[in-house]
């Protein structure tokens, strides 16, 4: 697999999840051997996570190194890379050690600290040589591949920062008889705006790939060249959820991707859609790490979640002062009298994640029903952010309504943990992974059905909506307050949720449905072969 996300190694979104869980589960359960490559950012120590140099094959004695071709339209340029290995729960992970990847402090976009070094290094704006580290970790990913003699049957591409390699392995003379069996799977955790790395400099694209002027210039979206439209057409394509598949090839949400999943489906290539899965262990409100009366079980009939209401109870307490957590930064209270539902919220704070319809609702919703209070964590947008700031400070909600800016993996459990419902009003969403951690910690999702949202079964495993009007977001949260009057019906659907995600929905059933992707990619390689001989 190529990434340039993996675990708790390097991460920014939900592609660190998908690709660690996935290697994990194929090492473990599929009895095959998994490779992954990523870069080695600068923020990283890979000692402290048992990653040694990796050794020269040939001279055991010299670590591993060599030149990739970087060239540019008017010179020849050669970046030098070496690499760390580790063997991690099985899964076979290399490092690309390089200085373009090291001098960055986040995996996509620069830091305050960087913008303080240099001004032109704008906080939370992409890297500038974003498609050159597309390209070294890619070049270096195959070279590696190569000197190790390592034929995979299936290379498995992440996004677009990697959707370059099926297209590489084919057309560059270097690569191509070496990985003559080899079949490509890219996977798109999101085809929106800014995750296609498309690059608008053609000369520069066609000098640093190395592929033909004819793949360049037949795979452009809106006059840029897209690596999303090149793996198309060298392998098989597939979204994390099967309803963002059928969404992007035959909806108007796909307006917002500049229309590639009708680009796709005009050149005969199909969308497959695979639901990503979850690992309950990683959030099990049962876990030994949680002191015993804090330990509750959505899925026994007989647990009363006691321990899930002094959760509850433990946070709320935490919020009537200033923020204990390190780096949070804490925007008004909550009131911790009272037994009202908590309503909780964690992400980015973006239009795409729907934030601002959110934001639109609450005062109103809050308004009709005294007793709520509203808890949400995550960053984003400034607009946005100053939004929640001033509803948190309001004189009419005091103490129902606490925004904590910033991100902390404990705070995010212990909001999980303590909400009763989990709201994701998102315009668009590729698949989601909160609703299933919302689900496992019995905080009941109430969603907006787009994308991957729709496997939220409304009435069963959560309460769901449709429309984009605002009032029909007010309509679900109040029929919320309405279930908070049935304690039966919604211990049932807590139980459900997690039932579902049992039976349906762990990395080691999806897994399967993987496997079918490689296989079939790798047929159809075979068949190409067989084909042009």
């Amino acid at each position: 697999m190529l990434s340039r996300e993996y675990g708790s190694l390097a991460g920014a979104g939900g592609v660190k999840d998908v690709v660690y869980q996935l290697s994990k589960s194929l090492a473990r359960w599929s009895g095959r051997s998994v490779h992954v490559v990523l870069p080695l950012y600068g923020f990283m120590s890979p000692a402290s996570h048992g990653f040694k140099p990796l050794r020269d094959p040939v001279l055991p004695e010299q670590k591993l190194q060599f030149a990739v071709e970087m060239n540019l339209p008017d010179e020849q340029v050669q970046e030098q890379v070496s690499f760390y290995y580790a063997k991690l729960e099985r899964v076979n992970v290399y490092l690309v050690d390089a200085e373009r990847f090291l001098e960055k402090k986040s995996v996509y976009t620069y830091t305050k600290k960087e913008e303080a070094d240099k001004s032109w290094q704008v906080a939370s704006t992409g890297h500038h040589d974003y498609f050159a580290m597309n390209l070294l970790l890619q070049k270096s990913a195959l070279e590696l591949m190569v000197i190790l003699g390592e034929k995979p049957d299936v290379i498995h591409c992440h996004d677009g920062h990697t959707a370059l390699a099926p297209a590489l392995i084919r057309q560059l003379a270097g690569y191509s008889a070496f990985f003559r069996g080899t079949g490509c799977l890219t996977t798109i955790h999101n085809a929106g705006y800014g995750y296609h790395q498309e690059i608008a400099d053609i000369p520069y694209a066609l000098s640093i790939t190395g592929l033909p002027q004819e793949t360049i210039a037949n795979n452009q979206l809106e006059n840029k060249f897209d690596p999303l439209l090149v793996a198309g057409a060298f392998g098989l394509l597939n979204t994390v959820s099967e309803n963002y598949a059928a969404e992007l090839q035959s909806s108007e949400h796909d307006q917002l991707t500049g229309w590639l999943g009708h680009e796709l489906r005009r050149r005969g290539i199909l969308l497959e859609g695979i639901t990503n899965g979850i690992d309950p262990a990683d959030f099990c409100p049962m876990a030994e790490k949680i002191p015993p009366k804090y330990r509750f079980d959505p899925c026994d009939k007989s647990d009363s979640l006691s321990g899930k209401k002094r959760c509850k109870q433990s946070f709320l307490s935490k919020l009537t002062e200033d923020s204990p957590w390190s780096g949070i930064e804490q925007f008004g209270f909550l009131d911790a009298e009272g037994d009202g539902p908590l309503f909780t919220f964690i992400g980015r704070l973006s239009g795409q994640k729907g934030v601002d319809i959110l934001l639109e609702v609450l005062p109103v919703f809050l308004s009709q029903n005294s007793g709520v209070k509203v808890a949400i964590l995550g960053s984003g947008e400034a607009e946005i952010e100053s939004s929640l700031i001033h509803l948190a400070g309001k004189e009419s909600f005091p103490g129902r309504v606490c925004y904590l800016k910033g991100y902390n993996p404990q705070v995010a459990d212990e909001v999980y943990c303590a909400g009763d419902y989990f709201v994701i009003p998102s315009r668009f969403e590729p698949c989601g992974l909160t609703d299933f951690i919302a689900q496992l910690y019995g905080n009941i999702p109430i969603v907006h059905h787009v994308g991957g949202l729709v496997k939220v079964v409304d009435g069963e495993t959560g309460l769901a909506y449709g429309g984009s009007d605002p009032g029909e977001l007010l309509h679900a949260l109040s029929r919320a307050m309405v279930l908070e009057k049935d304690p039966f019906r919604k211990r049932s659907i807590q139980e459900n949720a997690v039932v579902t995600i049992e039976k349906k929905y762990t990395w080691s059933k999806v897994m399967y449905s993987y496997l079918e992707l490689y296989k079939r990619s790798y047929v159809r390689q075979l068949e190409n072969l067989n084909v042009s001989v």
